[in-house]
C-alpha cells in the first residue's frame, strides 16, 4: 500500500484482521519491511501488523531536499500519517536496532500513542558495526555447531529503490537526543538482544536505568537478533505480550 504526501511517498503493509491489537513493526539500519515477513507469519492471526518504509528506504520515497526531511521528527509524522489513514489511534511498538532508536524518538514525540514496545537489540550509544558484526559471526559458529536452524533472509531485506537516499535517511538517529526521550518512556517495554551483541550492554543499562523495563537475553544470537532468529525472537514476543495484555 502507499499514501502520498506533499513530497513523500510512504509504501507499507498491513496483515491480520483490524479489530485486533494494532502492532507497528519498524524495521533497522539498511533494511527494508521486508526483514519482518517470517515474523509476520507468526503474528498476524492475532495482531493487525503495519510495517512500513521510513521516507527514503526501501520503497518509500522522498522527494524533500531539506535535511529536516530525514528526521526521526519527520518518520513520526510520517508514521501518523499511515495510522490516521489506517483510522488507528494506539499502538503497539516493536522495532530492531536502528529502528528502535527510531521508535524511542516516536514514543517521545507521541506519548499518548504507545501502549507498549518489544526494542530489540536495543542502543542508545554509538554503534560499533565491526564489533556487530563479528559478534554475528560468532553466534551463528554456535549455532551451528548446535545444530540449530539458520533462516533464509527474506527476499528484497535491503533492497532499496533510491540506495544513496536510504543511506541518508540513517542520520536521523544523531540528530535526536536519545537519552532524554527514553527517560519519558512510561509504559510496559522490554528490551531483547542477544548475548553476542554488542548492544547488549547498552541494553542492560537503559533496563537498569528504568522502573518498568524489562530484560530478555537470547543465547547464542547476535546483532539483527529479527532477521538471525525470527523463531525465537517471535516467541518470546508473544510470552511477553501474553503476559502484559493479560491474554
Amino acid at each position: 500500500m502507499e499514501i502520498e504526501l506533499d513530497k513523500a511517498k510512504l509504501y507499507f503493509e498491513v496483515q491480520g484482521n483490524p479489530d485486533n491489537p494494532p502492532l507497528v513493526l519498524w524495521h533497522g539500519a539498511g533494511c527494508t519491511l521486508r526483514m519482518w515477513d517470517l515474523v509476520v507469519e507468526q503474528l498476524k492471526n492475532l495482531y493487525f501488523t503495519i510495517a512500513f518504509d521510513v521516507r527514503g528506504a526501501g520503497n518509500s520515497i522522498n522527494n524533500d531536499l531539506n535535511e529536516d526531511a530525514y528526521s526521526f521528527q519527520q518518520y513520526s509524522e510520517d508514521l501518523n500519517s499511515i495510522l490516521n489513514f489506517l483510522n488507528v489511534d494506539q499502538v503497539h511498538l516493536w522495532s530492531m536496532a536502528w529502528g528502535t532508536r527510531a521508535a524511542i524518538a516516536y514514543s517521545s514525540l507521541n506519548p499518548n500513542k504507545v501502549l507498549s514496545a518489544v526494542f530489540s537489540d536495543a542502543s542508545i550509544e554509538i554503534a560499533d558495526i565491526d564489533a556487530q558484526r563479528l559478534g554475528s559471526r560468532e553466534a551463528l559458529s554456535k549455532q551451528d555447531k548446535l545444530g540449530t536452524k539458520r533462516f533464509t533472509l527474506p527476499e528484497g531485506w535491503n533492497v532499496h529503490v533510491d540506495k544513496d537516499s536510504a543511506a541518508r535517511s540513517l542520520s536521523a538517529a544523531a540528530k535526536f537526543d536519545l537519552q532524554s526521550a527514553f527517560n519519558q518512556i512510561d509504559f510496559p517495554f522490554i528490551i531483547m538482544t542477544g548475548d553476542h551483541d554488542p548492544n547488549l550492554s547498552s541494553s542492560k543499562d537503559m533496563v537498569s536505568s528504568s522502573s518498568i523495563g524489562e530484560l530478555k537475553v537470547l543465547e547464542n544470537v547476535g546483532h539483527g537478533s529479527v532477521l538471525q532468529r525470527p523463531d525465537l525472537t517471535s516467541k518470546y514476543f508473544l510470552e511477553w505480550h501474553k503476559k502484559i495484555l493479560g491474554a
